[in-house]
């Protein structure tokens, strides 16, 4: 059994104090006792652990120490004539004695350090039991977290989703009308099992799928809106989809391609409010030529040219 407290935390004797900490929080985490039921030497490392970090820990003890005025348990060193500590000293003795709270002088150690956070997360209050007795500590169950696809329609109006998780247990996910994209639903309970202690949660982050025909832009829709020559020309009223359905709109007189018409309230939502949808019109000639179409704009060409661009 080693009996340096610079092995048992793995850290050289110059580490630094930050170091030291941070190595220990490491080692505690991993050998905490109720991650580790029934297992004695998980249990013995543990009790070292918490033994060596008491002494190095401790900017006077950790001095003291070093100088080999105090041994790996905090007693203060017996010399014998000659030299060499007395039995049960750095020398030979190691922490066979140590409990929790590590050598004399209590808890000095650990006064910077976040034993709530720490420890807290066990259960029990960071409460540590004494050396041989029995765990009693409690343990939340840890949360477990999933993304969720969903589209854009669902998003905006609403709607229940079942979702899978890896155990193979299902869940029916409320969606809340107006979700944003990477909100996350909480299902409080439903993680995974505690240990004497309450389930942790699901965090369920919704994720909205790319739409073929909107484009998300903050709490607004973006679109493209097809317009033919006739309605471009002449005006007219045109079905325009939207989230919601399809409605109506009114193309005025000489639209060209690029203009921006925009439908109030039939966006997205951020913030709980709901954006617009603008369409922006793109002019576009029959699939099939139209001899027609092309005759008449030979003869304006002719009669009539102008150049929209600028040379």
């Amino acid at each position: 059994m080693a009996s340096d407290p610079y092995k048992e935390l793995g850290v050289s004797r110059g580490a630094s104090a930050d170091e030291i900490k941070k190595a220990f929080r490491k080692l505690a985490k991993e050998l905490h006792p109720d991650t580790h039921p029934d297992q004695p030497a998980t249990l013995e490392r543990f009790k070292r652990v918490t033994a060596a970090f008491d002494i190095l820990g401790d900017a006077e003890k950790r001095k003291k120490f070093d100088a080999g005025t105090i041994d790996s348990q905090g007693h203060e060193q017996q010399y014998r004539p000659g030299g060499g500590a007395r039995p049960g000293g750095f020398g030979t003795g190691g922490f066979s004695g140590a409990r929790y709270e590590g050598g004399p002088g209590g808890r000095a150690a650990f006064d910077d350090i976040d034993l709530e956070e720490l420890f807290g997360r066990f259960g029990g209050g960071g409460a540590r039991p004494n050396a041989g007795a029995k765990s009693t500590f409690s343990a939340r169950g840890q949360d477990v977290r999933a993304t969720l696809d969903i589209s854009l329609e669902d998003a905006i109006g609403g709607t229940t989703r079942r979702i899978q998780f890896s155990d193979g247990r299902t869940l029916d996910v409320t969606i809340p009308k107006g979700a944003a994209d990477g909100q996350v639903i909480r299902l409080r309970g439903q993680g995974a099992p505690g240990r004497g202690g309450e389930a942790g949660d699901a965090l369920i982050e919704l994720k909205i799928a790319v739409h073929p025909v909107f484009k998300i832009e903050g709490a607004d829709l973006t679109m493209d809106l097809p317009v033919s020559v006739p309605d471009a020309v002449l005006g007219g009223k045109v079905p325009v989809p939207t989230p919601d359905g399809t409605v109506s709109m009114t193309i005025p007189k000489g639209s060209n391609s690029g203009a921006v018409l925009r439908l109030k309230g039939r966006g997205a939502f951020v913030g709980g409010k709901r954006g617009d949808l603008r369409a922006k019109l793109v002019v576009t000639l029959p699939e099939t030529p139209d001899e027609a179409l092309t005759k008449f704009a030979q003869e304006w060409r002719d009669r009539q040219p102008y150049r929209p661009w600028r040379s």
